[in-house]
This record gives C-alpha cells, sequence and structure tokens, in this order.
C-alpha cells in the first residue's frame, strides 16, 4: 500500500527590487503591455499583477516607461515637423490639435433629371419601335397553351 508523501513548496517570493523595476520600465518604454511585458521583466503574469497590487512602484514604473516612450516619439515627430517634413507637420495637427482638412465638393446643377421627363423619352422610344433589345419571340412564354381544369369542379385558370 502506498502512502501520501508531501511535496514541499515554497511560493516565490517577488519584491520590487531596483533591478526588477528598471526590467518593467525598460519593457514598457518598448511598447510591451500585460503578459508580454510580465514575461519580459522575467515574471509570470500572475506575479506581475500581484505585484503591482502590493507594491505601487511596479505600476510606476510601467506608466513611466510608456510615458518616457510617448515623449522620444513626440519629440522626433515635432522635431521633424519643424525641420520642414509636411506630412509629419499634417500629422501633428490633425492628433494633436483636431485639425481636419477642409472637404469642398462642387455640384454643377446645369442639367438636371426630371422623372416624367425620363418617363416620356421611354414612351416615346417604346411607340416609336425604338425597343433594340427585345425580340417579338422572346416576349411570349415558350408554353403558352392555356391550363383548364375538367368542369366537374367547376374551375379554369390560366398560366
Amino acid at each position: 500500500m502506498s502512502s501520501f508523501k508531501s511535496i514541499t513548496f515554497a511560493p516565490r517570493e517577488i519584491k520590487a527590487s531596483p533591478d526588477l523595476l528598471e526590467k518593467i520600465y525598460e519593457a514598457s518604454q518598448l511598447g510591451l503591455k500585460g503578459d508580454a511585458l510580465a514575461y519580459a521583466a522575467g515574471l509570470q503574469p500572475v506575479e506581475f499583477r500581484q505585484l503591482c497590487q502590493l507594491d505601487n512602484a511596479a505600476s510606476i514604473a510601467e506608466a513611466k516607461g510608456r510615458a518616457d516612450s510617448e515623449v522620444e516619439a513626440a519629440s522626433v515627430l515635432r522635431n521633424a515637423a519643424l525641420d520642414g517634413d509636411a506630412k509629419s507637420a499634417l500629422e501633428l495637427l490633425k492628433h494633436l490639435h483636431g485639425w481636419v482638412a477642409k472637404t469642398q465638393v462642387q455640384v454643377d446643377v446645369k442639367s438636371q433629371i426630371s422623372i416624367v421627363a425620363a418617363l416620356q423619352e421611354a414612351e416615346s422610344r417604346v411607340l416609336t419601335g425604338r425597343v433594340f433589345d427585345a425580340e417579338p419571340t422572346a416576349l411570349t412564354p415558350p408554353n403558352s397553351d392555356r391550363l383548364t381544369i375538367p368542369r366537374e369542379t367547376n374551375a379554369t385558370a390560366d398560366l
């Protein structure tokens, strides 16, 4: 008979050491989020979430990394716009200042469409025989015999 053996388990103790906070900062600065950020910092995702809940320094390191990355990218974009890059300047205007390029639509109303005139034109084409795509055989159904039902039922039908 086998007996139950106890397996010793010691949970990993996680502390927000300066090295770990630096790894979180660097991973966040690269744009990593969630599980990818945790793995890049050398943590399991569960451990990273626990660390953020228990020690606010981990959340601050993550937010600081994102903010520094955004400042760096915004500075590059702004410098390019100041150096004369028109696309960079337009993107700054659109995203930071809510600028929208004007779009003008000009409608020329010289020739108007009249439904009555269109119907009269169509009717005149039919009356003068200017129907080009219709042949007389195409207008009659292939089997044009009348269908009659015997008189006992007192009903007839045209199909």
